[in-house]
């Protein structure tokens, strides 16, 4: 992913936050005659690593194992992790100057590393376990998954979970940075004021934006 110095992540808890809050990522690997795989998964840090998201982190996912993907992953495989952020498209109503262009502010990290297959139903089922505890805590609301185990046992041997290497991470905030603090700053108001949560969120982390970056 193309980062201009404008737009890169303000420090590593950005990083770490968007993929919290957006753990939806779409992981793709190389593929055979038919191009490569891409694939939309929950993927978490793993509880029990470092908070960072950097080289050396590990993250934590699983899929279908009737996807086609899943056949085609071998350990040690590179793949990219896409998670996507708040976004939202840029009017040139909005700046109130001429001349002036559309643009679309948006969020993402690319998170590069090395997958490992966990073969392993204990392992498997260990995986199943942190990301609901994850989702629970970040979305849900706490509910409790032990008069469950059993029915999540019946879905371990269709389920394939994995955990990768991180190797390097790539982080995208743009949000007008380019743009000077007025206008900046009517376009974070003209979020905010939409009914739209995608809006809203994207005006949120704008406000939030340190003054070194904008």
């Amino acid at each position: 992913m193309f980062v201009p110095d404008l737009y890169r992540a303000p420090d590593d808890s950005w990083t770490a936050e968007l993929i919290r809050r957006n753990p939806l990522a779409l992981l793709t690997s190389n593929g055979g005659a038919d191009g490569p795989y891409a694939t939309h998964v929950p993927i978490i840090p793993d509880p029990e690593g470092a908070m960072a998201i950097g080289a050396g982190a590990t993250l934590l996912g699983h899929m279908n194992r009737a996807n086609p993907h899943w056949a085609a992953l071998r350990t040690g495989d590179p793949v990219l992790a896409v998670f996507t952020g708040p976004h939202a498209y840029v009017t040139p109503t909005i700046y109130d100057i001429t001349p002036a262009a559309p643009t679309w502010n948006f969020t993402a990290v690319h998170v590069r590393g090395t997958v490992t297959k966990m073969p392993d139903p204990e392992a498997t089922l260990a995986v199943v376990r942190a990301t609901v505890r994850a989702f629970e805590r970040e979305f849900g609301s706490g509910w409790d998954m032990s008069a469950s185990q059993g029915y999540f046992r019946q879905l371990l041997p269709g389920v394939g979970a994995y955990r990768i290497a991180v190797t390097a991470v790539e982080s995208m905030f743009k949000l007008s940075q380019e743009q000077r603090p007025e206008v900046r700053e009517r376009v974070r108001c003209a979020f905010a004021e939409r009914e739209c949560s995608r809006h809203r969120e994207t005006a949120r982390m704008m406000a939030e934006l340190p003054e070194s970056g904008r």
